[in-house]
């Protein structure tokens, strides 16, 4: 069953973020998944969205690929970056048997 990697992200350093960004795309596509939404700013309808946060969701084929991928060598690179370039909250979820 397909899982998903869920980030609540605020940008600490635009050109930084950026670099990020290409190098975590690269991973991500690498270990089969796929961008669902990036960098969306949600519509809190119920409850309070944090400001200035934005929304990521990516797909992976199941859990074991995306543990696989958030502990990559191909991540490990985009991960450390991440430290200086976002601040970011991180959620694993399964999603639903088809």
């Amino acid at each position: 069953m397909a899982a998903y990697v869920i980030s609540e992200v605020e940008i600490l350093n635009e050109r930084l973020a950026d670099e990020y960004k290409r190098l975590a795309e690269a991973s991500i596509r690498h270990y089969g998944g796929r961008y669902v939404v990036r960098g969306a700013l949600p519509d809190a309808v119920e409850g309070a969205w944090p400001p200035g946060r934005s929304l990521v969701i990516v797909e992976f084929p199941d859990m074991d690929r995306a543990r696989e991928w958030y502990d990559s060598p191909q991540y490990a690179a985009a991960l450390k970056l991440r430290q200086v370039a976002l601040d970011r909250r991180l959620l694993f979820a399964e999603g639903l048997p088809e």
